[in-house]
């Protein structure tokens, strides 16, 4: 049973609270994912399928402009190879109309970098050092005569 789409403002106020949880945790991951929708869900009528002769990439070129799904989950998705949909997923999805997109986009992109401003620096230091650089101390094995 499929879930209904969000607002945007509760899309952005569940995110932001995914994105704190996840920080606070220490640990996670968050995916994020943007795509075209290709049909309204709340018109009667399905995508056209007027396809124009002699063009390959007919659905490119719609009539008007598509709406843009928005979907944000964690990195929880399954459990064990048999891939057991796990319950304690969350996802959030929301729909932007076309004359919408500027305005949501400035305010997801000051949600991502509010939730991102708390990570540390990935700490390279970790590496192992002699690493590339087999057989450069005391030659090939050999003894020295």
């Amino acid at each position: 049973m499929a879930k209904a789409h969000l607002t945007h403002d509760q899309f952005f106020t569940q995110l932001s609270a995914l994105l704190t949880a996840t920080h606070s945790s220490g640990h996670g991951s968050i995916h994020l994912s943007q795509k075209r929708l290709t049909f309204d869900t709340t018109s009667s009528s399905g995508p056209t399928t007027d396809k124009i002769p002699d063009d390959p990439l007919w659905d490119l070129h719609p009539p008007e402009p598509l709406p843009i799904l928005v979907r944000a989950t964690d990195g929880k998705s399954t459990k064990g190879e048999k891939r057991i949909k796990n319950p304690d997923k969350v996802k959030l999805s929301t729909v932007v109309k076309p004359d919408e997109i500027e305005a949501f986009f400035a305010r997801y992109a000051e949600v991502c970098k509010a939730g991102m401003a708390g990570l540390k620096k990935r700490d390279r230091s970790k590496r192992k050092k002699g690493k590339g650089k087999k057989g450069a101390v005391g030659g090939e094995g050999g003894t020295k005569a």
